[in-house]
């Protein structure tokens, strides 16, 4: 199966980068916006200048507030939705409107109340589609710029990975295949909960140590919820679990890293929050994972601290200051 057309649904830093790379392979794309006024901006001046400023988007690439005009002829579906919007976008396509194509979540995150997986959320809708996922240690900016970058396809179906792995590969862009949706869907989720821990580190000027502390013991959380939800622990080795966590932890263009840096500096979540553009998926994913270590007797006591920061007003530094006391144990 040839792949010749692609429809790309969300036009923040990922998905207009994906419509990028993708465009450049010779593929034709099309990129859907949620409004009609900025997809006339953006196909007007071929500048992303909210999500990926500097970055000039092709001529070639079809860009449209049309949901179903984006997705006509579209042989593969990439869906890089906010979490929190991905169900309501859903919600407005026909489900026989998917059939026969191939479908790409390219989203970082948990469903709030259903605690649900992307990919679940998209079957959850739209019926029993098959869902393959895109994720891995992949800053948009850098990805665009043609940095060299890798990224994981994961599915079920080695035939489909098989054929993701080709439309996505660049020169610059390594794709590897991995056959454990959970464990990838869960790595890219849960990295962004530590990296808020991480950027709250930042802003209460902590050093090294204690980010290499968070990022090991981060790294040990994924791993004990994701053994519980029947996802193998060697993918949270890899590009989506540690690859991943390292980038979002460290990158100055995690928006993650730098919400959790103002939240160490002494700002409040409701103030930085309304300043952002693009969504801090971190945010309402840290809510949905402390749930799911509940539901699943997981201890997980990084994500619990920074749920209460960011739900319970908690200080940053009580929070650190109670994980250091926690009670003396094994590694």
């Amino acid at each position: 199966m040839g792949i010749n057309r692609i429809a790309i649904l969300g036009d923040g830093g990922w998905g207009t980068t994906l419509s990028i790379l993708l465009s450049k392979k010779g593929l034709g794309v099309s990129l859907w916006s949620v409004c009609r006024e900025y997809a006339d901006f953006l196909d007007k001046k071929r500048l992303n200048v909210k999500f990926l400023p500097g970055i000039p988007i092709p001529k070639n690439i079809n860009i449209s507030s049309d949901l179903y005009r984006v997705l006509s002829g579209a042989e593969v579906v990439v869906l890089a939705i906010p979490s929190p919007y991905l169900r309501s976008v859903l919600k407005k396509l026909e489900p026989q409107s998917l059939d026969a194509k191939v479908i790409v979540s390219a989203i970082k995150g948990i469903e709030n109340n259903s605690l649900m997986r992307m990919s679940e959320v998209i079957r959850d809708v739209l019926g029993n589609l098959r869902v393959s996922v895109l994720s891995g240690p992949t800053i948009a900016r850098e990805v665009a710029l043609g940095i060299p970058s890798t990224a994981v396809i994961a599915s079920s179906e080695p035939k489909t990975s098989r054929l993701l792995q080709a439309v996505f590969m660049t020169n610059r862009f390594r794709i590897y295949t991995n056959d454990d949706v959970i464990g990838v869907e869960l790595g890219g989720s849960i990295k962004n909960i530590i990296a808020i821990a991480c950027g709250i580190c930042d802003g209460l000027k902590f050093g090294a140590n204690t980010k290499a502390a968070l990022l090991t013991r981060g790294l040990a959380e994924m791993n004990r919820l994701g053994a519980a939800m029947g996802a193998k622990a060697h993918t949270f080795y890899g590009l989506s679990g540690l690859g991943d966590l390292v980038t979002t932890c460290s990158s100055v263009y995690s928006r993650n890293r730098g919400l959790g840096e103002k939240i160490g500096a002494g700002k409040k979540i409701k103030e930085i929050i309304a300043k952002m553009e693009m969504v801090a998926e971190g945010v309402p994913t840290t809510k949905s994972v402390y749930e799911l270590s509940k539901k699943y007797k997981v201890d997980m006591p990084i994500t619990k601290e920074v749920y209460r920061v960011l739900y319970k007003n908690k200080s940053p530094l009580a929070a650190v200051d109670d994980l250091m006391a926690r009670r003396r144990r094994e590694e």
